[in-house]
């Protein structure tokens, strides 16, 4: 005999632990089932670990540049991995443990530690024990992508899972996948100590983002000692006694590349592949993700997906977003939707990417007139006064209209700064709106009404 509830969420990622608080508020009888660790993949092996090793990173990297500074330190710095390491747990775990206590919380939740599998549309079973309810909200995350590369099963590897208990520091890392997570343990691990060298497919870093963009990334990269192999396109692994090589065949230098540890950094994929949706009726792209509509529903009534598993962004700002959309569909009489929702994100290296609506590309496919400011940071008087002056300000202007389209702030302080243009995108403001504004002197965000007292058409 089956449990009854009124719903039923599996998954406790960034979508889950509010909708079940939602519900508890709303009186409902509420399941949640976790299989693993308590709070999903930000919580326990992805942003707020990774950003904590990130912020050791940079601490060790300021301090060999003190001298710049007029910053004597005595002797050359070093790097204790097995206490950086003990940070980050003990920041992660903090985490985790509030998420524990939160759903315990909870007057009418109850938590189930196990994999949930489907039965029926409305029945899962958790360790035995058969649940069921008429809505089912699934928040089941996503892991790292592990390709069938040849010589990959017979080598030792790495995901960005398995660096979190890394307490040691890598003579040598290679690192496949130019994208977002291999460019942040990139520059982490080498500002930590280790060699590192970046394999890339592509003829250039992170491909989504504009050129320009992906230029000064490689060249700050580089400048730090990072190696980068693009055009990669015939990788092999073998091992060679306690090292690794990656047979790389690019344009330029060896074909060959010997390392101690590989970490493979090249995508993730959704872990919806043993839940028994084909069973139900649930069907999933080639990717693994499930299709929903426009308020987070599947294919089949009573049933949501949220969070990385859906597809339809890949965040913890947006898994939560997903969240308050179902809650507000639900409980407010207010329908919001995913397609209300600007694309926004982050590249947590030095210099910080921040990145939302369109890029250079999209826009000129867009078919408007559009115009663009841009302006380097060296002429930002923070940077200057940081002595980081990499990258730039760059805003896309639709010249009919005056919204803005997207933006790319490059450089220090702009995963901060590009806020600002977000926040005017939501409201529907025009451009016009900041650029006559009067912000405070000296910050990064200074500089927007300039950059956008100066558009011009986009060539």
């Amino acid at each position: 005999m089956a449990t009854q509830y009124d719903a039923i969420i599996i998954g406790t990622g960034q979508a889950g632990p509010p909708l079940a608080q939602r519900m508890d508020r709303e009186g409902l009888k509420v399941a949640v089932v976790e299989r693993k660790l308590m709070g999903g993949t930000c919580v326990n092996v992805g942003c707020i670990p990774t950003k904590t090793l990130v912020a050791s990173a940079r601490v060790a990297h300021m301090a060999r540049r003190s001298g710049d500074f007029g910053v004597l330190v005595d002797g050359p710095v070093g790097v204790d991995m097995k206490r950086v390491n003990a940070r980050m747990k003990e920041i992660s775990g903090q985490s985790n443990t509030n998420v524990t206590r939160w759903l315990d919380g909870m007057e009418n939740v109850r938590v189930y530690h196990g994999h949930a599998h489907f039965e029926s549309p409305n029945t899962v079973s958790v360790n035995g024990e058969l649940l069921q309810a008429e809505k089912i909200f699934l928040n089941v995350g996503a892991r790292a992508r592990v390709p069938d590369m040849p010589g990959l099963a017979e080598v030792d590897y790495l995901t960005n899972t398995s660096m979190m208990e890394v307490d040691f520091l890598p003579d040598h890392l290679i690192i496949v996948g130019g994208s977002y997570i291999g460019l942040e343990f990139g520059q982490m691990y080498r500002r930590f100590g280790s060699e590192v060298t970046v394999v890339e497919m592509a003829p250039r870093l992170i491909q989504r983002e504009d050129e320009d963009v992906t230029k000064i990334i490689h060249e700050v990269m580089e400048r730090e000692g990072v190696r980068i192999r693009l055009n990669a396109e015939c990788l092999r692994l073998k091992g060679r006694g306690d090292q690794v090589s990656i047979q790389v065949s690019c344009d330029e230098g060896p074909e060959e590349v010997t390392g101690t540890h590989i970490l493979m950094a090249v995508g993730r994929v959704p872990n919806t592949g043993d839940l028994g949706l084909d069973g139900i009726g649930i069907e999933v792209d080639q990717r693994g993700f499930i299709p929903v509509d426009d308020q987070l529903r599947t294919t089949v009534t009573g049933i949501w997906a949220l969070g990385d598993c859906n597809g339809r962004g890949a965040f913890t700002h947006t898994a939560y977003n997903d969240f308050e959309i179902v809650a507000a569909n639900l409980f407010d009489d207010d329908s919001r939707r995913v397609s209300d929702r600007i694309p926004c994100y982050g590249l947590f290296i030095d210099p910080p990417l921040g990145r939302i609506g369109m890029t250079e590309r999209q826009a000129r496919e867009s078919g408007r007139r559009v115009l663009v400011g841009k302006r380097p940071m060296k002429q930002v008087g923070r940077a200057r006064e940081r002595s980081e002056t990499d990258g730039f300000i760059k805003v896309l202007v639709d010249g009919e209209s005056k919204e803005i389209l997207g933006a790319a702030i490059l450089g220090i302080n702009g995963d901060e700064v590009v806020h600002t243009l977000l926040a005017l995108m939501y409201a529907g403001a025009p451009y016009t709106v900041l650029s006559r504004s009067v912000p405070i002197h000296p910050t990064v965000a200074e500089l927007l009404p300039t950059v956008l007292q100066n558009l011009e058409p986009l060539g």
